[in-house]
């Protein structure tokens, strides 16, 4: 059988084999090596029996593209090999603008699933959530597609239309959302000032995210006649992350000192250690960071750093939990690989990985509809996801037993009221309270205020 193999499939031997470990003397040759050997000799037989025998004519390279596929799919849901559409469409996010829906997805079991939608983008706009299952594209299914198969049909020509069938947990029935296709050019920072408080919306992490917060923070400012703000309102919610060291100079702008973030990896040139500059930009004044189930990776370093760093108040839900590192590396003109390297620790050490960030207020969105049937999705819901390998024993949680009665308002009696954003409206309330004095803060926004509170 090997006598007729292609020229090919000697070349491609070759190369597999020489990519395993070369050992620095004979005596490193192991029964480890010898097992890798034989595996990849199964693999090239397999490969040669499915291009003999199976019903249909195949292509050799979509053979390997489905065998490199299968084995990155294999470690964790975000480590992937790119080339072709796949390559371009990863060079346009990292770009930043690019024409589509604006949401964030990954797969699970076969469907896409929303992370985040991105904020004001036509999927925003429209309704979609995250947790939101996207099952059909224009009618045509998604199950049995990749992830960058799915994406590509996603994106489109702007304003154009595009057919999304969701399901959603807590509705009995799928339904569809037609959604116009627009230029998503990414406006990672948004400020403005309520009640005398600055209020700095950052929905993604990508190129002078922290240079336009430092900037925002001058601006509240202005807007205030010189003067500074109460405090500030960091909103991290529904943004899915993005450059490492982007996070980490939001994260400064706020520290005086002391840790940002540590990743450890496999080996030690994966590992590193960010700590912050002198200077908090925001002299002190008190700070309410607000996270939810769409906060990931990046804004869990910022919420966790500030946490940690007692900083800042963590208010919402339970964050995302995505604290892994991915490496990509360019191999060729118009591939890539990206693979993940290393976990994301804050200053205290614990890992975000699974069970992401929790706040130091619970508050849930209650003037969504949706939120009481609606469960949360995140990291640790996806199939061959790392685990945290420091585990907090979530029983240590402590439950207010007298949950705040302001919870249980529904969303037609808070819009009769004016309140749109529950979440931001208890966040400013609670600033409020703390710009007012001790006694205030203390009788009406301690920590155990509206359910779990995290010992600190």
């Amino acid at each position: 059988m090997l006598s007729t193999r292609p020229r090919f499939l000697t070349r491609l031997a070759i190369v597999a084999l020489a990519l395993t470990a070369v050992p620095s003397s004979t005596s490193a040759v192991t029964e480890d090596q010898s097992e890798i050997d034989r595996q990849l000799t199964l693999f090239l037989t397999i490969f040669q029996r499915v291009r003999q025998s199976y019903v249909d004519k195949v292509d050799d390279k979509a053979l390997i593209k489905g065998a490199i596929d299968g084995m990155l799919a294999s470690l964790d849901p975000h480590s992937s090999y790119m080339d072709g559409s796949e390559f371009d469409n990863f060079k346009i996010r990292i770009d930043g603008n690019y024409p589509g829906i604006g949401a964030s997805v990954v797969m699970d079991e076969g469907f896409l699933k929303v992370v985040a939608p991105t904020e004001d983008s036509p999927a925003w706009v429209a309704g979609v959530k995250a947790g939101d299952y996207i099952t059909h594209i224009d009618g045509k299914i998604v199950y049995g597609s990749t992830l960058d198969e799915a994406v590509s049909t996603l994106r489109g020509p702007p304003d154009s239309e595009v057919k999304l069938t969701i399901a959603r947990e807590g509705r009995d029935e799928p339904f569809d959302l037609t959604i116009t296709r627009a230029v998503i050019d990414l406006k990672p920072v948004k400020w403005k000032v309520q009640d005398g408080i600055g209020i700095i919306d950052i929905n993604e992490f990508s190129t002078d995210t922290g240079k336009d917060v430092r900037s925002a923070i001058k601006s509240i400012k202005t807007a205030l006649g010189g003067r500074n703000p109460t405090g500030y309102i960091i909103d991290l919610r529904s943004d899915p992350g993005g450059n490492l060291n982007e996070a980490v100079s939001v994260t400064d702008t706020f520290l005086d000192s002391g840790q940002i973030v540590s990743q450890r990896g496999r080996f030690p040139y994966d590992n590193a250690v960010f700590v912050a500059n002198k200077g908090d930009l925001a002299e002190g004044l008190p700070i309410i960071v607000l996270i939810d189930a769409g906060s990931a990776s990046a804004s869990e370093i910022v919420a966790g750093a500030l946490q940690d760093h007692h900083r800042a108040i963590i208010m919402g839900e339970r964050s995302f939990g995505k604290g892994s590192v991915q490496t990509w590396q360019q191999l060729t003109d118009k591939s890539a690989l990206k693979i993940t390297t290393a976990r994301y620790y804050t200053p205290a050490g614990r890992s975000i990985q699974e069970g992401g960030i929790e706040p130091d207020i619970v508050v849930p969105q209650i003037s969504d509809p949706d939120v009481a049937k609606r469960p949360r999705f995140r990291e640790s819901d996806l199939k061959r996801h790392l685990i945290n390998e420091v585990k907090v024993d979530r029983r240590e949680l402590e439950t207010d037993e007298k949950p705040d009665a302001r919870f249980s308002k529904s969303p037609e009696a808070l819009k009769e009221e004016g309140i749109e954003d529950f979440q931001l409206h208890y966040a400013l309330q609670t600033m409020g309270r703390i710009a007012a004095g001790p006694a205030a803060s203390t009788a009406g926004a301690g920590a155990r205020t509206g359910g779990q509170a995290r010992p600190r």
